[in-house]
């Protein structure tokens, strides 16, 4: 049977979230709409606006759903900026750091979390700005210290949005963002759905102009079914769940320590996150080599049109040549509890096949 290990392109659906997508497949009226049949979709789109909001600590009205968590990056970046100058770590997935290509990128520390004393450096050496940092890597798993960024941003009147897209369901989300994005299907939810969550008084310029739907923030009739499912998922994804998470990767951590390197193993990490480095060996090369034994993980964002190149975050963190080297393992919800015997023999053979020992 196969063992699948890449959580952070997207999770399994959650039972929760199929049940739910499944009922308001059963409910035909449009939202925007007056009678009775768009009432009862209205009422069904707004109940999961507010499970959201109480899940994530946000107020319902600042709840704008998205098509994902990249058009939500794409709303915040866009819809904040205005004539603020945009500063991005350099870690920052590609939704972000394409949805601002003039961005200054704020440099990371070898364990791969912002360096803080830059930050504040580049804050105090130019004029307003909007931050962009995300609350955990998709790579590494590693945890910026969102926190005390944002009361580095505070103090220079700046801006922070917050890529929530990995952390979200996994750990506790930080506070003192300015706004947060958000998707379902990282959740265990349906893909189609994801949502920006804006600081009280704070608003964007829509993206997609329409009918005024979402208050006016982004146009078009909401997915109801993906949206639905994206709420139960939400409830379904606890903290304490994703927790269970750590023992397994840690078990794989330290089987393979003297066999290969984990960047970011000594910062705070996602529970369900490694990063698994084999010098020397391409990581496409070890993908298509596990794939082949029934194990699927990845190599970096899963945002690449299927391609597999040297790590951007891996390369900021200081790898240089073993940045296209490392793959990334991250554990689903539903992951066995023999995952971690299964992985380690299946990597070894993997090593042993692209790297043989010498004689």
């Amino acid at each position: 049977m196969s063992l699948a290990l890449d959580a952070n392109a997207t999770e399994p659906l959650r039972p929760d979230a199929r049940a739910a997508v499944l009922g308001a497949l059963d409910l035909p009226g449009n939202p925007s709409s007056v009678h009775a049949e768009g009432r009862a979709a209205r009422r069904a789109l707004e109940d999961a606006r507010g499970s959201l909001a109480k899940r994530f600590g946000a107020r319902p009205q600042d709840v704008v759903f998205t098509a994902g968590g990249t058009e939500a990056n794409a709303l915040a970046i866009r819809g904040l900026a205005g004539d603020r100058r945009i500063l991005a770590g350099a870690t920052e997935h590609p939704a972000v750091l394409r949805a601002a290509p003039d961005a200054a990128l704020l440099p990371v520390r070898p364990d791969g979390t912002i360096d803080l004393g830059a930050l504040d450096a580049t804050l105090a050496a130019g004029g307003p700005a909007l931050v962009c940092l995300m609350a955990a890597n998709n790579e590494t798993g590693v945890l910026h210290p969102i926190e005390a960024a944002a009361e580095i941003c505070r103090r220079h009147g700046a801006l922070l949005h917050v890529d929530a897209v990995q952390a979200a369901g996994r750990v506790a989300l930080p506070a003192g963002a300015d706004s947060i994005a958000l998707s379902g299907h990282k959740l265990g939810g349906p893909k189609g759905a994801g949502a920006l969550l804006l600081r009280p008084g704070l608003d964007v310029a829509p993206l997609i102009a329409g009918g005024g739907q979402e208050r006016g923030r982004r146009g078009g009739t909401e997915p109801l079914p993906a949206i639905a499912g994206f709420a139960a998922a939400a409830e379904a994804a606890t903290e304490p769940t994703a927790a269970r998470l750590a023992p397994i990767r840690d078990a794989i951590e330290a089987a393979l320590a003297g066999e290969a390197l984990f960047p970011g193993r000594l910062a705070p990490r996602l529970p369900n996150t490694t990063s698994i480095l084999l010098p020397g060996v391409p990581a496409e090369t070890q993908v298509i080599a596990l794939d082949l034994a029934g194990v699927r993980v990845s190599a970096g964002s899963a945002c690449s049109s299927g391609k597999v190149a040297a790590s951007h975050v891996l390369a900021a963190m200081g790898l240089g040549a073993d940045a296209g080297c490392a793959i990334r393992v991250s554990l689903p919800w539903n992951t066995p509890d023999d995952a971690a015997p299964r992985f380690i023999e299946a990597w070894r053979r993997m090593r042993d096949r692209v790297r043989p020992r010498a004689a």
